[in-house]
């Protein structure tokens, strides 16, 4: 009974059981096997705060679905992207072609990103993008298979280049990092601002990740501006902002996207006190989905969520719109693909739905920091849609 089978008693045995109509198709022997979630986010150095923030959010979504989608349990294999774009093509290797992941997560870093679409774009795995938020994963390399739950650079900026404007500000200087991220957001609010009129007297930029301010911020002095436009995150935003306070800038107006200040309070919230950001959510939202998803983050980690860890947490929400769809049949991508495309994701940043080129049409809102707490001012900008200028998704 238990002696070696060769392969005609199998071939025997697997035709009886079709005479009886017992043979289970492809899917349900593999619905037997967990669905493989690879992630690929920052572990350490500047940007481990945002990949922890996706990794919790994530894992969250998965939960309370009782860590199953579609009835099949989940399993997470991680690689720390190491916040290195000459290692994104690699990594991303280790998780589709060496471990053979359902779905590919990832990363924070834009520069990875772009060594992951690639890799994304030629094994077309389900790739979803809970953070890095540079525009060409979905404009010229936007493909069926990549999705966005964040940002992209443009969308983020550019709002901001209208409210500059309409508070006065004529005469700006922006500084960041000199990498994609950090230009594409510049570039997006210069543009929208010089638009409408203003005039950029400065753009400074530093080699990513280096926080040596203090010749920039003298520089700035000087300069005397109405406003500083500045993009940076994680703990590179914070050590600019306690810096920009204690070198007595504080009477220049400080503006960003969102990513400047969130992580940064409460700790430095003396010296972020009156910044303006623009971002896609905030932590004051009054909706039923954000106080839910608030408390629920708080009791299962014991600490604030972020804006990091709503994107990780609909970028779970997405993955079960497909999976559900599809029965949990993570092969059949077509019906997944097709499914997120038409997703409708009740967020806590406000529902959002998903552009042509796989990137959320969503609110941009105005906050400013107050007494210590991220207040919103109102919407920037309703709707906001990435152009996905390039994007040829047929």
């Amino acid at each position: 009974m238990f002696g070696p089978l060769n392969r005609r008693s199998v071939l025997t045995g697997i035709a009886g059981a079709a005479a009886l109509g017992f043979v289970p198709t492809r899917f349900a022997i593999g619905q037997q096997a967990k669905i493989k979630v690879g992630l690929l986010l920052s572990h350490g150095g500047a940007y481990a705060g945002p990949g922890i923030g996706v990794t919790n959010g994530i894992k969250l979504a998965l939960a309370e679905r009782g860590g199953k989608i579609a009835g099949r349990e989940v399993e997470f294999v991680m690689v720390d992207d190491e916040s290195n774009p000459a290692k994104g093509p690699e990594n991303t290797h280790r998780l589709v072609t060496g471990e053979k992941v359902d779905f590919l997560v990832g990363p924070v870093h834009s520069g990875v990103a772009m060594g992951m679409v690639k890799v994304a774009r030629e094994t077309e795995v389900l790739t979803i993008i809970p953070n890095a938020g540079f525009n060409a994963a979905t404009g010229p390399l936007c493909a069926k298979n990549i999705f966005r739950t964040s940002f992209s650079n443009w969308q983020a900026n550019a709002p901001m280049g209208k409210v500059a404007i309409d508070r006065g500000y004529k005469n700006v200087v922006t500084i960041t990092w000199k990498y994609a991220a950090g230009e594409e957001m510049i570039n997006a609010f210069v543009d929208r601002f010089t638009d409408l009129g203003g005039k950029v007297v400065k753009q400074m930029a530093l080699p990513f990740p280096d926080t040596e301010f203090q010749a920039h911020l003298t520089e700035i002095a000087s300069l005397k501006p109405d406003a500083v436009y500045a993009f940076f995150a994680g703990s590179g935003g914070s050590k600019f902002i306690k810096d920009y306070a204690a070198v007595g800038l504080k009477s220049i107006p400080l503006l960003g996207p969102g990513f400047l200040t969130d992580g940064v309070l409460p700790d430095y919230a003396e010296a972020a006190e009156g910044i303006l950001t623009t971002l896609h959510y905030a932590d004051a939202l009054d909706n039923p989905e954000n106080h839910k998803f608030r408390a629920a983050y708080k009791a299962a980690y014991g600490k604030e969520a972020d804006f990091y860890a709503v994107q990780g947490y609909d970028a779970g929400q997405l993955m079960a719109v497909g999976l559900d769809a599809a029965k949990g049949d993570a092969a059949a991508k077509a019906a997944i693909i097709a499914a997120m495309e038409k997703a409708e994701i009740k967020s806590p940043r406000g529902t959002f739905t998903l552009s042509k080129s796989h990137n959320p049409i969503q609110d941009v809102y105005l906050r400013q920091v107050k007494g210590g707490k991220e207040v919103v001012l109102g919407v920037a900008q309703k709707a906001v849609n990435d152009p996905g200028t390039g994007c040829k998704i047929a």
